[in-house]
């Protein structure tokens, strides 16, 4: 398979991959809105949904892996481009794809072993504080700062400069690599939804746009991947 074929079909794959295991987490674990509940509350959910749960979140943390090849084989695909920006959008890719791979795989490892030592009949109270602690801090350094502001902050790099990039080799139309420059930015945006000053002072913006710039990320995706392949 030349890379072509293999960029397109991973463009038009990853974010149908994305998309449906982040729905099927939403169906079946309430996933995000859970991560606002105690918990003691989220650690039950996790255990009601026994393997199936952390198979599907494995199955999640893996779309992020997929990025990393998406990053480096589009650089390749795009060789009438600057290659300056090639090499700096497939680095940037690879780091996006790493962080939120990061950010993503305490899921199916920490996770189930806090939530068995929650239920355990003879767990104290001091114990089961330790356990908050530990998935609170968790939650907030890989789920928050590693995975969703840095992988927002990456993403968003990655999709600006794939976007000059598209726009300068001519494989597509401009507008196909315009709209990715400025979803990229608005990705950017988003990535500071959780940084203190602006989690303190009570900034919206970033909240309000977040899913709907992921729906247009993931369409960006697909149709840039059928235009190539076509």
């Amino acid at each position: 398979m030349t890379s072509s074929p293999a960029t397109s079909i991973l463009l038009i794959v990853l974010p149908i991959a994305f998309n449906a295991a982040f729905a099927a987490l939403a169906k079946t674990f309430d996933y995000p809105e859970i991560l606002r509940r105690p918990t003691r509350e989220i650690l039950a959910r996790f255990r009601a949904g026994d393997s199936g749960l952390v198979l599907l979140w494995w199955g999640f943390a893996m779309t992020a892996v997929l990025f990393a090849p998406l990053a480096v084989l589009l650089a390749f695909r795009l060789d009438g481009a600057d290659p300056t920006v090639l090499v700096l959008g497939a680095t940037v890719g690879v780091l996006a794809a790493l962080v939120q791979f990061l950010g993503l795989i305490r899921w199916p490892f920490l996770v189930p072993y806090l939530a068995r030592a929650d239920a355990e009949p003879d767990a104290t109270d001091a114990r089961r504080e330790a356990i908050d602690v530990i998935f609170q801090s968790f939650n907030r350094y890989l789920g928050v700062a590693v995975g969703e502001h840095l992988g927002f902050l990456l993403t968003g790099a990655w999709s600006i400069l794939s976007g000059i990039a598209l726009m300068q080799s001519g494989a597509v139309h401009p507008i196909v690599g315009a709209a990715g420059i400025v979803i990229g930015a608005v990705l950017v945006v988003c990535s500071f939804e959780f940084v203190a000053p602006f989690e303190r002072n009570g900034w919206k913006l970033a909240a309000m746009l977040t899913p709907f710039t992921y729906i247009a990320w993931s369409l960006w995706l697909a149709v840039t991947g059928v235009v190539l392949l076509f």
